[in-house]
């Protein structure tokens, strides 16, 4: 019996340790990871406000907040993104993108998929099944169904917006119920399909409207404005498109070569979008869009939505924000801007998603009419997701 009382003795110990970290470190990696550069609560002059309170509709098209464990029901002190936060500020629809892999080192310049994945590490402190560990597919199916999970709890109607007619069943539930919110799935990169078209088919069936061909390497789709050889589309990446189109998913040009958004442009017959990105005219690097990409996107009935990071935008950040808004409007009107936050995507951001008025106040002060700032805070995502869902 004592032959056996050691073994059992570290095992349980190693549990138990195990057991403390996933509860302690994910926790302060998500609090590290996720700031804001001013905490709430948020102050804002009385013409702001009342502009941003008589906004019918607000909408974000990029939030990671998924991929922490983090319970989205709840109103949390760490984060960008919750349930109760959302209806704080009546929000209407935020996008909640899924990330499967992230390479170890990321960074704008170049970055390869061989290297050690942080997603992986991750899922192994936060203590997800097993299955998370070893495939993307997996990965993206359970984050998928989490969203699900977490509406189903929620005491408000949460929608999962997964087709034309449930976008139209949130808009009129708001008009009884301004606590009545929504959410749709993105994915951020399609290295998650593994190569394998079935796992598209199998996405759209958890309710994933939403993918983007690239993330920060280059994948068996094509080329990532980071990646190595940043080149366009592969002939399995022409197969996913035409499958999308198909379908009627929205295909998500955030981080993609100019390369890869040329050749996609070029092949799909449906407007686009790029959920999160900053415009060189306002902050040159690989990561922005050009002019002509922006002008392209426009012309096509598509969407961009700014992004409230550094490196997408200038500092100070929410007058960044406000300025590549400008020069998108300058050169391509106001119906294709969006919000693109990125949200809880490991991102220092000026303020979460209850400081939203805060950007209307700077739209007012770079001179925004207010039928343009309703159009930019989610009126242009509304008509865009009513005309492209399946």
């Amino acid at each position: 019996m004592k032959k056996f009382r050691w073994p059992l003795i570290v095992l349980s110990l190693l549990i138990i340790i195990y057991m403390a970290v996933a509860w302690i470190v994910p926790q302060q990696f998500d609090k590290k990871l996720n700031k804001t550069q001013k905490p709430p609560p948020y102050l804002v002059s009385n013409k702001a406000l009342h502009l941003y309170q008589s906004l019918d509709f607000v909408a974000d098209l990029h939030c990671d907040a998924l991929l922490w464990d983090r319970d989205l029901t709840e109103k949390n002190d760490i984060g960008h993104v919750d349930f109760p936060r959302m209806q704080q500020v009546n929000m209407a629809l935020q996008a909640f993108t899924i990330v499967t892999k992230s390479p170890s080192g990321q960074n704008f310049r170049k970055n390869s998929g061989d290297t050690f994945d942080n997603i992986t590490l991750l899922n192994f402190l936060q203590a997800k099944p097993l299955s998370n560990w070893f495939s993307l597919a997996e990965r993206a199916v359970y984050q998928s169904q989490q969203l699900f999970k977490f509406a189903d709890e929620y005491e408000d109607p949460f929608i999962v917006v997964k087709s034309r007619e449930d976008l139209n069943q949130l808009i009129t539930s708001r008009k009884e119920n301004r606590r009545v919110t929504g959410g749709f799935l993105g994915i951020e990169g399609a290295h998650c399909l593994e190569g394998k078209m079935e796992n598209l088919e199998k996405l759209y069936q958890e309710g994933v409207r939403m993918l983007a061909p690239t993330h920060f390497f280059d994948n068996a789709l094509g080329g990532s404005a980071h990646g190595i050889e940043k080149g366009g589309l592969t002939d399995f990446g022409r197969e996913v498109i035409q499958r999308m189109d198909a379908l009627e998913m929205i295909i998500d040009l955030a981080h993609a070569s100019p390369a890869l958004i040329d050749d996609v442009l070029d092949l799909s017959q449906r407007p686009v979008l790029v959920s999160h990105t900053g415009v060189k005219g306002t902050r040159d690097n690989v990561r922005n869009l050009s002019d002509t990409h922006i002008r392209r996107i426009a012309a096509n009935g598509g969407l961009i939505g700014v992004g409230f990071f550094a490196g997408a935008v200038n500092e100070p950040l929410t007058q960044g924000i406000v300025e590549a808004m400008k020069h998108i409007k300058s050169i391509a009107g106001v119906a294709c801007i969006a919000l693109g936050s990125d949200y809880d995507g490991s991102a220092t951001v000026p303020f979460d998603v209850t400081g939203l008025p805060l950007l209307v106040e700077e739209m007012l002060a770079q001179g925004f009419k207010e039928d343009e700032i309703r159009a930019i805070m989610g009126e242009n995502v509304k008509r865009f997701m009513l005309q492209n869902l399946p």
